[in-house]
């Protein structure tokens, strides 16, 4: 009787433990990218083609779209303004890369969050401004949630400002589609921020990676994202010459392959796309009265000390005036810092405003200047302070600088 009992426990031990194994299996595989896309006619809201459209996919840093959109909305509604300071919680500054890295308590505006979003698809950023709207994670993941419902996407589920692996945040690339048809048509002058290629954030270039934005005639943005669940997703949008059209490919293999895809897609669907008339290509140009001209960058920049360009346009973003009164040229002191090396001396003046309010308050006796040179054809602007009398009250000042995410090199004065 005993060896009966010994063998059914044993039996249903064996069972349980292949229950277990097999719904870690399944898991495992519901967690895995499944692949989708979806082309829509953003002028009529025709779906040109699709594959899988409303199967459930993980999102990635695509749900950044999300919170940029309400990040606009609060820009509208007057809770927040682009100069205004936000301060690092420390969900935002625990995230993993890719990050702005500025430390928790420190602060940052909103409009580095924005193009930190935009650019860099910024963990950090995202992760704060939700905090700082809605209170916590968890609270602004609910409001990004019922935001989704009203825009009309059904099966879209957020659990964070981030897109940062959760397998309880999922989509589809019909509600991507959605999303991002949203953002073009609420928000036009802000969506035309998702152009941009480049944005200088404390001294330091930040390129972007949506790399078929810059071969593809005609795409304007909007968003990549990767996590080992979701793959490689993307949300495109083309508008040529009335054209205008939004693509979604969701659950890539890799970049490449995933971005010949959408160019494939939209090669096929765009002859097929409807075509507005002149006055109403006018009338929908998310460009009229904003200015996306970028400062050009020198062909040749000035490496020597490690030092980024600037690229951002300061009419996109309405950067702080510059000083005015600011020197031309350096004095005083045995030593002095430079925080980066721009191609506009507005832009060096208004970047040492900016770090001297941020870092350099108890740095009474220095003073900010620039310094034009030449770099093969290139004219570069230095933004430097001067006024220290030995190496380690500028080591001092450098170390203030990189506490609030700035580019900081000590060099003696040679002049």
């Amino acid at each position: 009787m005993g060896n009966v009992s010994s063998s059914v426990r044993k039996s249903f031990l064996i069972k349980t433990l292949l229950a277990f194994v097999l719904n870690i299996i399944l898991y495992s595989a519901q967690a895995h990218a499944g692949y989708a896309d979806l082309i829509l006619d953003a002028n009529t809201g025709k779906v040109l083609s699709s594959k899988n459209a409303d199967v459930l996919n993980h999102p990635a840093s695509l749900t950044k779209m999300m919170t940029l959109y309400m990040t606009f909305e609060a820009l509208h509604d007057g809770r927040l303004s682009w100069d205004q300071r936000i301060t690092m919680t420390k969900n935002g500054a625990a995230t993993i890369p890719t990050k702005l890295g500025v430390p928790a308590g420190k602060t940052f505006t909103v409009r580095e969050a924005v193009l930190g979003m935009i650019v860099k698809s910024a963990n950090d950023a995202a992760e704060a401004m939700g905090d700082h709207l809605a209170g916590s994670e968890e609270k602004f993941a609910s409001a990004m949630t019922r935001k989704a419902r009203q825009l009309g996407m059904n099966r879209t589920t957020f659990r964070n400002a981030s897109g940062l692996p959760n397998s309880r945040q999922v989509t589809t690339a019909r509600d991507m589609a959605t999303l991002a048809v949203a953002l073009m048509r609420d928000y036009p002058k802000e969506y035309a921020l998702f152009s941009e290629r480049s944005f200088v954030f404390r001294g330091r270039k930040i390129t972007g990676h949506n790399n078929l934005m810059y071969r593809y005639k005609g795409m304007d943005g909007i968003k990549t994202g990767y996590t080992n669940a979701s793959g490689f997703n993307l949300v495109s949008a083309v508008n040529d010459n009335g054209r205008h059209v939004v693509g979604v490919v969701l659950g890539g293999k890799t970049a490449r392959s995933r971005d010949a895809r959408m160019a494939a897609l939209l090669d096929a669907a765009m002859p097929a796309a409807s075509l507005l008339g002149r006055s109403a290509i006018a009338q929908a140009s998310v460009l009229d009265d904003f200015d996306l001209s970028n400062i050009p960058l020198p062909t040749s920049p000035d490496r020597t000390e490690g030092i980024e360009v600037a690229s951002v346009s300061a009419d996109v973003t309405g950067s702080i005036q510059a000083t005015d009164a600011m020197p031309a040229a350096g004095n005083g002191g045995r030593w002095e810092i430079q925080i980066a090396a721009t191609d506009s001396d507005k832009a060096a003046k208004n970047l040492l405003s900016k770090a001297q309010s941020d870092a350099l308050v108890g740095f009474s006796e220095i003073s900010p200047y620039t310094q034009r040179i030449k770099s093969n054809a290139a004219t570069l602007y230095r933004a430097r302070f001067t006024g220290f009398d030995n190496r380690s009250s500028a080591a001092s000042a450098c170390k203030a600088l990189k506490s609030h995410s700035y580019s900081c090199l000590v060099l003696a004065n040679e002049g």
